[in-house]
């Protein structure tokens, strides 16, 4: 049975997403000169690690390269490469939030400590990812974090116009989705609010959405079906040793825009059969942009009763092919483009034939 809800995780916010690299200045140079991404904190220089903080508006990255061998970033890297090691939560009271969650259930990882006035505690989430719970007294800077020092922003920095996170794709183990699903209803008071098994060609995923009791945390849970032929699920959960973040979804206002700048520096986004275009307007009408821009950038577009969303897949640049990114605007909509899913999933097939 689920506990009552808890003003604990009543107001959840994504803070920040911590990254484990092992080459910072690449990866830095990825999301800055790729995305339109901001350095605004860096520090740890020269041990136990290097860390830079950096993104926009709502959107806040630490990344950090583990310096030393008993660094936790060391073993996380040596086992899955870079990727997604922590989805910070802000809480009013991360001491409340962590017993709360301990008692619930949820494995600790650190207990509350302070830190400039920040507070910190971390729990384990999903496979090698931890949530570190942040509270933040009023009126100081929203990027802080110990050990990060601020930086002043570069000269002439471009922006693409992302501006926050719209969710989170996890891939977990067969048999592994129902249990992860209840962890976040029964420790975080997240609820589960879509759900569908996707068929591409001979393989099936299973995929169920939790959210936050705010709206404003989404994590889409996906696990393979065993009873089908293997696929990228499957390809994903091999290569990074297990459950973790697929892709993040970032918020565009105008994702024409934000595709055709991110495009110019170079990105690679996945390709959409022409095909896909000619069927479009025979399934809806556009409430915003052309057939033409959407062809052109090879966006999607799919609908709900709520409205329409477009969203883009980049091509992974991943040295294990287990990580990319995703662009998305929502005119309303409030699913995930399950027509788009299969799109994707069907693309990423046509590029590894």
């Amino acid at each position: 049975m689920a506990a009552a809800p808890s003003q604990a995780f009543e107001d959840l916010l994504v803070d920040h997403v911590l990254f484990y690299v092992d080459d910072i200045e690449a990866k830095t140079a990825w999301l800055v000169d790729g995305y339109g991404f901001a350095v605004y904190a860096a520090g740890g220089d020269p041990a136990p690690a290097r860390s830079v903080g950096l993104g926009r508006r709502d959107i806040r990255l630490v990344l950090t390269e583990p310096l030393v061998g008993d660094h936790p970033g060391a073993a996380y890297v040596e086992r899955h490469g870079d990727g997604v090691a922590d989805i910070a939560l802000r809480v009013a009271d991360a001491g409340v939030a962590f017993e709360e969650a301990v008692r619930r259930g949820a494995r600790p990882v650190s207990a509350p400590a302070e830190h400039g006035g920040v507070v910190t505690a971390t729990i384990i989430g999903f496979g090698d990812v931890t949530h570190t719970f942040v509270q933040r007294s009023g009126g100081g800077d929203e990027r802080a974090l110990h050990g990060l020092r601020p930086v002043a922003p570069a000269a002439g920095a471009w922006d693409a116009g992302l501006n926050g996170m719209d969710h989170f794709a996890i891939c977990v183990e067969a048999g592994q989705l129902e249990p992860t699903v209840a962890f976040y209803e029964q420790v975080l008071d997240f609820a589960m609010i879509f759900t569908e098994r996707i068929v591409v060609g001979a393989q099936a995923m299973n995929s169920q959405v939790v959210q936050s009791r705010s709206g404003a945390v989404t994590l889409t849970l996906i696990e393979p079906d065993l009873s089908c032929s293997p696929g990228q699920i499957d390809d994903f959960l091999k290569n990074h040793g297990g459950a973790g973040v697929q892709h993040i979804a970032f918020i565009a206002d105008d994702i024409v825009r934000a595709v055709g700048s991110i495009n110019a520096t170079g990105v690679a986004f996945l390709n959409t059969p022409g095909a896909y275009y000619r069927q479009l307007t025979k399934r809806l009408t556009l409430s915003r942009h052309s057939v033409d821009e959407l062809q052109r950038l090879s966006i999607l577009v799919d609908q709900d009763h709520y409205g329409q969303l477009f969203q883009i897949f980049t091509r992974s640049v991943h040295t294990r092919k287990t990580f990319f990114l995703e662009i998305i605007e929502r005119i309303g909509a409030r699913t995930f483009g399950s027509n788009n899913i299969k799109a994707l999933y069907e693309a990423v097939e046509l590029e590894a034939a």
